[in-house]
């Protein structure tokens, strides 16, 4: 049951996106009252369609490369608007640069204005191809600042440094979490993200895609891990020093991720190698020390649990028919017309 009172008026920009909708309802739970903001480009309505019943929550679609100007004050902004899969962001480079630029800029306006904290939602990949293992908040990162992925990397370290460029100018308090791989129900079947994938795959008794050797490691975090380690950073009394990582240190390659679906799914998929994607991380793994000591912030639900549940709501939404092809699903049913405003 959520909770009819609201205690803050809370902006979730990008709030229809897979991470954003959890962290919506999360809000609502803790009797808040939330604006979602989403361009709709990468967010599905189906993630928020329920959330619409409330009347403590209000949708609108607008696109924050435009000013952002809301007709009520807000207390907290949360910034989740970026696609954030490679083959959503390198679909329109271009827009996502300025996604995380302007938007963000545009954002930390909005939040200045009013007086309210403001959270960014920023990425593992300021780290590019990690030479340092695992991943502290004070390595530097190797990124490729011209190659395909850069305007998703680049895009949010530039975000980062707006972030704190308002902080020293004592505009906004501001608070940066770096996301690490997360995972969980809402996200998209054609994201292109390496859990979706193998998991529609098999459940489709396809062939399973696994790129370079798949000795590359990742750690998974289950989306309401990282919804209340996003709240925690928020809601902390004591702004940390510098961007937190967010994530599950739990290290697995990319083939030991194939063979657990393999057993979940026990449909015959067979793993097809193909060719490593220019600049994809060779190890990805948080130190989460900080997050731990200052947050008092850990994840707890594992990849053993995570998974299964991830799959089952999966297959719940290619029931009852199984030969429906997910990658042919479009993103969202409407591409225009009126904003939808609740």
């Amino acid at each position: 049951m959520l909770k009819k009172t609201s205690e803050m008026t809370v902006l979730v920009a990008g709030g229809a996106g897979f991470v954003g909708s959890h962290l919506c309802e999360a809000l609502l739970r803790q009797g808040h009252r939330v604006i979602c903001l989403d361009s709709f480009l990468t967010g599905a309505m189906e993630n928020v369609q329920a959330l619409c019943n409330f009347r403590e929550f209000r949708l609108i679609r607008h696109d924050v490369v435009d000013a952002v100007e809301l007709a009520e004050p807000v207390d907290r902004v949360y910034n989740l608007a970026s696609p954030a899969s490679p083959p959503q962001y390198q679909a329109d480079p271009v827009h996502t640069m300025l996604t995380n630029v302007l938007g963000t800029k545009n954002l930390l306006a909005l939040a200045a204005a009013n007086g309210a904290r403001f959270l960014q939602a920023s990425t593992s990949e300021v780290y590019g191809d990690p030479e340092e293992h695992p991943q502290r908040e004070d390595y530097r990162g190797h990124v490729n600042c011209t190659g395909s992925r850069a305007c998703y990397d680049e895009g949010k370290r530039a975000a980062e440094a707006l972030c704190y460029d308002f902080l020293r100018a004592g505009s906004v308090d501001v608070r940066v979490a770096r996301i690490f791989n997360t995972y969980g129900p809402h996200m998209q079947a054609n994201d292109g993200r390496i859990v979706s994938n193998l998991i529609v795959q098999a459940l489709r008794g396809a062939a399973l895609t696994v790129y370079g050797s798949g000795q590359q490691t990742r750690s998974f975090c289950f989306v309401s891990d990282l919804v209340a380690g996003l709240m925690a950073l928020m809601e902390a009394e004591e702004r940390p020093d510098g961007p937190v990582n967010i994530g599950n240190p739990d290290e697995f390659t990319v083939g030991e991720l194939a063979t657990m679906v393999q057993r979940l799914i026990p449909n015959g998929s067979q793993v097809e190698y193909h060719p490593l994607p220019e600049d994809d991380p060779r190890r990805r793994r948080p130190d989460i020390s900080k997050a731990r000591e200052l947050l008092g912030w850990s994840p707890q639900v594992p990849l053993a649990k995570g998974l299964p549940e991830t799959i089952a709501w999966f297959s719940k939404g290619m029931s009852p028919a199984p030969k429906l092809d997910p990658v042919a699903v479009p993103l969202r049913e409407e591409s225009g017309g009126e904003q939808p405003v609740f």
